[in-house]
C-alpha cells in the first residue's frame, strides 16, 4: 500500500472511531448520567470538557483558551502531519504511533471546534491503584500513539544502534 493513502486512512481511521463514540454516548447516554459497565470500577458517562487533559485550561479566559487549545494544537498536529509525510526514514511503529497522536488530536480539535467543548465518556478506578479521570477514544489514541513513540525510541533505535555499531 502506498504510504501516503496508509497514513491519511490510519488517522481517518483513528478521528472516525471518536466521532462515532462521541456520537453515540451524545444520542445515549444523557449528560452526568453513569452506567456501570464493570461496577463502579469502569464507568460510561457524558460529560462535556471545555479544557484540555482533565479538564486543565478549562477555567482560562475564552481568548487563551483558543490560543492553546484550538490554535496551537492546529499548527503541531498540521506540522506533525508534514513531518510524517515529508520524513522516510521513520520506522512503521513510529509512523502508526505519529498517526495515532494526529487522528486522536484531530477528533478534539474537532470537538473543540463545531461544540466549543469535547465529550468525555469512560472512567476507571481500580481501587487506588489506578484511576483515570473521564476521557474519550481520543485520548486513548494520541495516549497509545506516544507510549508506541516512547518504546520505538527506547527500544527499535537501541536495537537499530546496535546494529549499525557492528
Amino acid at each position: 500500500m502506498n504510504r501516503n493513502v496508509f497514513i491519511v486512512l490510519l488517522i481517518v481511521f483513528n478521528i472516525a472511531i471518536d466521532q462515532i463514540t462521541k456520537v453515540l454516548v451524545r444520542a445515549n447516554i444523557n449528560l452526568g448520567e453513569i452506567i456501570e459497565l464493570i461496577g463502579d470500577k469502569f464507568i460510561l458517562t457524558n460529560v462535556y470538557n471545555k479544557g484540555a487533559f482533565l479538564g486543565m485550561g478549562s477555567d482560562m479566559n475564552p481568548t487563551l483558551r483558543m490560543i492553546f487549545l484550538l490554535i496551537l494544537p492546529t499548527i503541531v498536529l498540521i506540522y506533525v502531519t508534514y513531518y510524517i509525510i515529508k520524513t522516510k526514514e521513520l520506522d512503521r511503529l513510529s509512523l502508526i504511533a505519529f498517526c495515532c497522536i494526529i487522528g486522536g488530536g484531530i477528533a478534539n480539535v474537532f470537538d473543540r471546534i463545531v461544540f466549543g467543548k469535547v465529550t468525555d465518556f469512560f472512567f476507571i478506578d481500580l481501587g487506588g491503584v489506578f484511576k483515570t479521570g473521564i476521557f474519550n477514544v481520543a485520548d486513548i489514541s494520541v495516549t497509545t500513539g506516544m507510549i508506541m513513540l516512547l518504546y520505538s525510541g527506547i527500544f527499535i533505535n537501541k536495537k537499530n544502534d546496535k546494529t549499525t555499531n557492528t
